[in-house]
C-alpha cells in the first residue's frame, strides 16, 4: 500500500517552490516511510533530488533536547563540510518562520545510496571501518569550555564540565519520564541519588567532542559496492565525552570489531568506565519511555522500557 501523505500535495510543492525557483507542475514528492520524528520526503525538483524533513508540531510530546532540535543541524552540517570527509548533505534551506507552515523544515540535497537496514549483501565490515574513521573525525571536533546540548534549540545552559553537563542532562531524563506518568517521586529521587553515589566517576578530564548520538543501520547509507554514502540524522549531536556515544552505539549494534578498526583507538574497559558506561546506556534507554508513550501512544512498550531500565539499576546497585 502506498504511503499517505499528512500533509496536501499543494502545500509541500508551494514550500518547494518557495527556495527552487521552480513551478508546481515539475515537483514531485514521496514520502518517506522511515522517519521516527520528523516527517520527510524524497523530492523531485525539475531534476535535482531533495530531501525535505518537516519537524513534529511545538505541542508534541518531547524529550527535553528535542524540542526545536532540527534548529541545530544547518550549522552542523556546514561543521562537517567544511572540517571533516564525514558524506553529509548539503542544507539549501532551513525555515522555522512558521510563515509557510506551522512547522520548522528544511530542505537538502538527497545523497546517494540506501539504509544499511536495506541493503542485506553488503561487506558490513568496509561498512562500519569507514563509520568508525568518520566518528574519528567526527570526535575530533571539540568545544571549547562548553559541554552539552550547544545547538540554537538550547535545550540546556552549556556547563563549564562535561561531568556538570551530564548531571543536569540527567536529571532533565528523569523529569521528563516522571512527567508522563512513569517514575513516581521516590523513584525519581532514587535515579537522581544513584548518579550522585556515582559522581566522581564521571568528573575527569574529557574533551567536549561533537557526538553523533543516533548512529543505527537505518542512519548509515550505502551503495551496491559497500561504500559509505552518508551519515544522517545530526539533530540529535550533543557535545561531550566520547564514552556516551560509544553506549549508543552498543545498544544499536554498530560496536563491532570493524567499526573500531576504522576508529582507530582502543576503548577504556577500566571497571570505572564500565559503570559510566551502564549509566550512558540508562540515558539511551529512558528516553523511550517518554517516545513510546508520548509520540508511539504505547503505554505497554513504555513500561517495557521502564521495567528494562530498573533492571539495570538493580543490577548496577548490587555491582556496587
Amino acid at each position: 500500500m502506498a504511503a499517505t501523505m499528512p500533509f496536501s500535495k499543494e502545500t509541500l510543492q508551494e514550500l518547494v517552490c518557495a527556495y527552487c525557483g521552480v513551478a508546481a507542475s515539475a515537483i514531485s514528492l514521496t514520502p518517506i516511510p522511515t522517519g521516527k520524528f520528523n516527517t520527510s520526503y524524497f523530492v523531485r525538483a525539475d531534476g535535482d533530488e531533495l530531501v525535505m524533513r518537516i519537524a513534529p508540531p511545538r505541542d508534541a510530546v518531547f524529550v527535553f533536547y528535542e524540542r526545536d532540535m532540527m534548529r541545530q543541524e544547518p550549522g552542523l552540517h556546514a561543521l562537517l563540510l567544511e572540517k571533516t570527509s564525514v558524506p553529509v548533505a548539503p542544507i539549501i534551506a532551513y525555515d522555522d518562520s512558521h510563515t509557510l507552515l506551522d512547522r520548522d523544515f528544511l530542505l537538502m540535497k538527497r545523497l546517494p545510496g540506501r539504509p544499511l537496514t536495506d541493503a542485506p549483501y553488503v561487506d558490513e565490515a568496509k561498512v562500519l571501518r569507514r563509520v568508525g574513521r568518520c566518528l574519528a573525525e567526527v570526535h575530533a571536533l571539540a568545544a571549547e569550555g562548553r559541554y552539552g546540548y550547544l545547538g540554537e534549540h538550547a535545550p540546556m545552559a552549556p556547563q563549564p564540565t562535561w561531568v556538570d553537563a551530564f548531571q543536569m542532562m540527567w536529571r532533565k531524563l528523569v523529569e521528563d519520564v516522571a512527567a508522563v506518568g512513569y517514575y513516581d517521586e521516590t523513584e525519581s529521587t532514587a535515579l537522581l541519588g544513584l548518579l550522585e553515589r556515582h559522581i566522581d566517576l564521571f568528573d575527569r578530564p574529557v574533551p567536549s567532542s561533537l557526538l553523533h548520538m543516533d548512529v543505527w543501520a537505518q542512519n548509515i547509507l550505502v551503495d551496491d559496492a559497500s561504500n559509505l554514502t552518508g551519515l544522517v540524522d545530526w539533530d540529535r549531536a550533543l557535545w561531550g565525552d566520547p564514552e556516551i556515544e560509544f553506549a549508543v552505539l552498543d545498544y544499536c549494534g554498530i560496536s563491532k570489531p570493524a567499526f573500531w578498526e576504522g576508529y582507530g583507538e582502543r576503548r577504556d574497559t577500566s571497571p570505572k568506565a564500565r559503570i559510566r558506561n551502564v549509566f550512558y546506556l540508562l540515558y539511551e534507554i529512558q528516553k523511550y519511555i517518554v517516545i513510546r508513550h508520548g509520540r508511539n501512544n504505547d503505554p505497554a512498550a513504555a513500561q517495557q522500557y521502564k521495567r528494562q531500565v530498573m533492571q539495570i539499576v538493580a543490577q548496577l546497585m548490587h555491582r556496587t
